[in-house]
């Protein structure tokens, strides 16, 4: 696919989360090790600064990930996110791809669960997904990203060393619950993402996506993690706005923009967490269309051509999000 690095590229960031930890709110310590372990919201407050960090993180640096401030479609606060390298960027780096698990005889106690994602994925490059992008990082650094609410066991940190071929003090891991302020903003940020990746589920020819750009509504954290996850779902699902510049001909871009958004899934149209609850809280159980944003633009660069599918629900995320004074 390509020579570019997502792990080098991402290094100067992880440089200045962790050079810059008590402005952003996070806790950065080394294990016995010396594995870097940077926690942005389990034992400290994190912030939405250091989850916008974060978010470009995910990305290997091939994208840009920031906030407007200022009313919009009825909410106050939305986030960002640019890439000219979109399927690299989300695909090959912040999707959410890595299965790691440990029973609770390996852990010696709870039994962990995570799905990692950021630029490690791909020096391990364990999902099919590499094999059909044609993309694997070597570098002698990496960094990878957990939304968990405690820092992985000891065989989890053995088995990212040995599937990445790095040295302990070669690995990053940041730790970003959903109840935290940088879960929160770090996870709204995969709008751009989220569209990438219901387009390779649709079978859209990857290579023709050249660029992207997203906004997502960034609602409050809550404690409740059921909470908390279906909130970011929503800002997603129900106000998540994406434009791909695509190639090819027009009757794949205009096909794209009309299956893409969420608004074609039978589960649209109710909060995640009931939708989730619904299903047993399981994922797969929930229709795969869902997982998409609202709203979705497609220009051919070869023609010049534009389509428009799908629609925000912003009465929706109002209803859920805000109290009323």
């Amino acid at each position: 696919m390509t020579e570019l690095s997502v792990n080098t590229r991402a290094r100067p960031l992880v440089e200045r989360l962790v050079a810059e930890a008590d402005a952003l709110q996070v806790a950065v310590r080394r294990d016995d090790r010396g594995v870097c372990i940077v926690d942005a919201g389990i034992g400290v407050r994190g912030s939405i600064a250091a989850g916008l960090l974060v978010g470009e993180i995910c990305m290997g640096g091939l994208g840009q990930v920031g906030l407007q401030a200022g009313e919009r479609h009825g909410w106050p606060t939305w986030i960002e996110v640019r890439s000219s390298q979109p399927v690299l960027a989300c695909l090959g780096s912040q999707y959410a791809g890595w299965s790691l698990a440990a029973t609770k005889e390996e852990t010696g106690g709870k039994k962990f669960f995570s799905l990692g994602s950021g630029p490690a994925r791909a020096l391990a490059a364990k999902e099919d997904l590499f094999n059909e992008l044609g993309y694997r990082d070597r570098a002698d650094c990496g960094v990878l990203v957990m939304e968990v609410d405690r820092p992985p066991p000891t065989v989890i940190v053995d088995k990212l060393l040995h599937d990445c071929a790095l040295e302990p003090d070669g690995l990053t891991i940041v730790l970003t619950p959903t109840t935290s302020l940088a879960g929160t903003a770090q996870i709204v940020a995969r709008v751009l993402e989220t569209a990438l990746h219901k387009a390779h589920t649709l079978g859209f020819a990857l290579a023709h996506v050249v660029e992207g750009v997203a906004t997502a509504p960034l609602p409050s954290p809550t404690p409740d993690g059921a909470q908390a996850m279906g909130r970011t779902n929503d800002a997603i699902l129900y106000g998540g706005q994406v434009h791909l510049t695509v190639r090819g001909d027009d009757a794949a871009a205009r096909a794209l923009a009309l299956a893409l958004p969420s608004t074609n899934s039978r589960d649209h149209g109710r909060s995640f967490a009931d939708v989730f609850k619904e299903a047993g809280y399981d994922f797969y159980k929930i229709d795969p269309g869902l997982f998409a944003p609202a709203e979705v633009w497609v220009s051919n660069l070869d023609s010049g051509n534009t389509w428009h599918g799908g629609a925000l629900n912003m009465a929706l995320l109002r209803q859920l999000w805000l109290q009323e004074a």
